[in-house]
C-alpha cells in the first residue's frame, strides 16, 4: 500500500489506534481500498510482526514517529505525498532543523567527490542539516562532508533500517550516528532495497531540504528523479557546473540550460537564504 492511501486510511479513521482497531465491516466503506488490503491489515500474522518488529526497535533504538505527530519534520508534511510514518535511528530533533540535500550519481568522478564533501562541510559548519540518501558516489561525499566537520547529516534510505544498504557503507552510517545525525526510513523492518524504492526515497531527500545541490548527474540518471520531486515541492534546485568532456556532467549542465541556479561556492547557498 503506498503512502497517499495509508494518508487517506488515517485521515478517514483520524488516528493509528482507531485505524488497528477497525472491523472488516469499517474497512469495506473505504473507497480504493480493496480485498487483499483489508486481509493483510487483519492478518494475526502480520499483527504478530509487529510484535517482533517492536522487539527490534526496542532493542536497537529505533524510533519512529507518525505524521500525527510534532517530531514529524513538519517541512515533509507539506508535499503532496508524505510517508504517513518514519523509521528512525539517531537523533530525530534535528529533523525539523534547517536542511539542504546534496546528491549525484553513484559513478562520479574525483572532481565530483572534492565538490560534494567541501559543500557539505562547509554548508553544514553554519548549523545546516545535510540530506542525502547513503549511496555510493556523491551522496557518501556528501554526509563525509558533514562528518569531517562534527556537524549532523541525515540520511533516508530505501530499505528497511535493521540493514545498511550498500554494506560498504555501515561504517559511515555508525559515523552518522556518532556525530548526532540520523538514518531514516519510511520501509518497515525487513524491507530490502528494492529498485522502486529508491524514486520513492527520493522524494523524502528533497521533501526535508529547504533546496537541493546537484553535484554531478549523468543524462539518464536517478538523481534527476529527485530533482523532478524537488520542482514539483518547490524546491530550489542548485547545480554544480561540470568538465563538458564528462558524461556525469551531461545531466548537470542541461540542468543549468534549463534555469537551474549555478552555484560554485558553498556561500551562494547560505546567501541565498540569508545564514
Amino acid at each position: 500500500m503506498g503512502a497517499k492511501r495509508k494518508k487517506e486510511l488515517l485521515d478517514t479513521f483520524k488516528t493509528v489506534e482507531n485505524l488497528y482497531n477497525a472491523k472488516e465491516q469499517d474497512l469495506l466503506k473505504i473507497p480504493k481500498i480493496n480485498e487483499n488490503h483489508i486481509k493483510q491489515l487483519l492478518s494475526p500474522e502480520i499483527r504478530l510482526k509487529i510484535d517482533k518488529h517492536l522487539e527490534f526497535m526496542v532493542k536497537n533504538n529505533v524510533d519512529i514517529v507518525s505524521i500525527e505527530e510534532n517530531e514529524y519534520p513538519q517541512i515533509l508534511k507539506k508535499i503532496y505525498d508524505p510517508p504517513v510514518s518514519l523509521y528512525i535511528r539517531g537523533n530525530k530533533e534535528i529533523l525539523n532543523n534547517t536542511s539542504i540535500a546534496i546528491i549525484g550519481c553513484r559513478d562520479c568522478t574525483q572532481y565530483g567527490k572534492n565538490v560534494a564533501k567541501q559543500l557539505a562541510y562547509n554548508i553544514s559548519k553554519s548549523k545546516i542539516n545535510i540530506v542525502s540518501g547513503l549511496a555510493r558516489g556523491i551522496d557518501s561525499m556528501a554526509h563525509i562532508g558533514a562528518i569531517s566537520a562534527n556537524e549532523k547529516t541525515i540520511a533516508a534510505l530505501g530499505n528497511g533500517l535493521d540493514r545498511i544498504y550498500p554494506s560498504e557503507n555501515t561504517f559511515l552510517a555508525i559515523e552518522i550516528l556518532k556525530k548526532g545525525g540520523a538514518i531514516i526510513s519510511e520501509y518497515a523492518l525487513g524491507e530490502g532495497p528494492e529498485k522502486q524504492n529508491f524514486p520513492e526515497r527520493n522524494r523524502i531527500v528533497s521533501g526535508l531540504s529547504k533546496g537541493i545541490i546537484v553535484v554531478e548527474a549523468k543524462q539518464k540518471s536517478g538523481t534527476l528523479i529527485t530533482v523532478d520531486f524537488a520542482l514539483e515541492q518547490g524546491r530550489d534546485v542548485f547545480v554544480v557546473p561540470g568538465n563538458i568532456d564528462s558524461k556525469t556532467s551531461v545531466g548537470t549542465n542541461e540542468l543549468i540550460k534549463q534555469g537551474a541556479k549555478l552555484v560554485t561556492d558553498y556561500s551562494e547557498i547560505l546567501e541565498e537564504y540569508n545564514i
